[in-house]
């Protein structure tokens, strides 16, 4: 686990406030990292989903892989949710769940793909938040989609999870956990694929919601 209290070895290239700004990414090895007031658990943190759509020209053939970005979340008060495209379920950063997806993006790394922010200022009333991913539209191909998540925390580096974890078949990915603990917000790499929707995302999780068909 990355810890921002910690002083870097190298005072030249650090930063007022000894907080390195180099971007960190988080691995099988060194899969988590723990924010804390002042070191990136405050403020509005941006999510960034960014992939390839697949589709390389014009006249390319083939459809375009849609990925669309979400999350599970849960209050401290036990409340749960969804926070995603499908069903219009955007969230808010001023009420529960705190957390906003930003709009639906179709084409990934060409526009600056799709943003989930979440207000951390409230961090005291949220208890954990599932990042996920899955492929809306286009062939279950993760590989070709070339997804990385990256989480842009206030006064903290860059933390990025690359989606390099390939299963075939799969249209859904958890990518990373954020759970507060006493006030410290750990980010934990998951990249766990699964065959199904959000649905099953919610059954490995134990998150517990009722799910039904949405559109978009």
């Amino acid at each position: 686990m990355v810890d921002y209290t910690r002083r870097p070895s190298a005072p030249p290239t650090t930063p007022a406030g000894g907080v390195s700004l180099s971007k960190v990414t988080l691995t099988k090895g060194a899969p988590s990292v723990s924010l804390t007031k002042g070191h990136g658990a405050g403020g509005q943190m941006r999510v960034n989903l960014n992939w390839e759509s697949g589709r390389r020209g014009l006249f390319s053939k083939g459809s375009a892989v849609d990925l669309d970005l979400g999350c599970l979340w849960e209050t401290a008060d036990g409340r749960k949710g969804v926070v995603q495209a499908l069903g219009n379920a955007f969230g808010a950063l001023d009420r529960p769940p705190y957390v906003l997806l930003d709009g639906d993006d179709r084409s990934g790394a060409r526009s600056g793909g799709e943003n989930l922010v979440v207000n951390l200022d409230h961090l005291d009333a949220i208890r954990r938040v599932l990042v996920f991913a899955y492929i809306y539209e286009g062939a279950p191909d993760w590989a070709a989609a070339n997804g990385v998540v990256t989480l842009y925390p206030q006064g903290a580096a860059p933390i990025e999870v690359r989606l390099d974890e390939h299963a075939a078949g799969a249209r859904s990915c958890a990518i990373a956990l954020l759970t507060n603990s006493g006030g410290a917000l750990t980010v934990q790499r998951e990249i766990r694929y699964l065959r199904g929707v959000q649905r099953d995302l919610d059954s490995a999780y134990g998150w517990g919601l009722d799910w039904t068909s949405g559109r978009k």
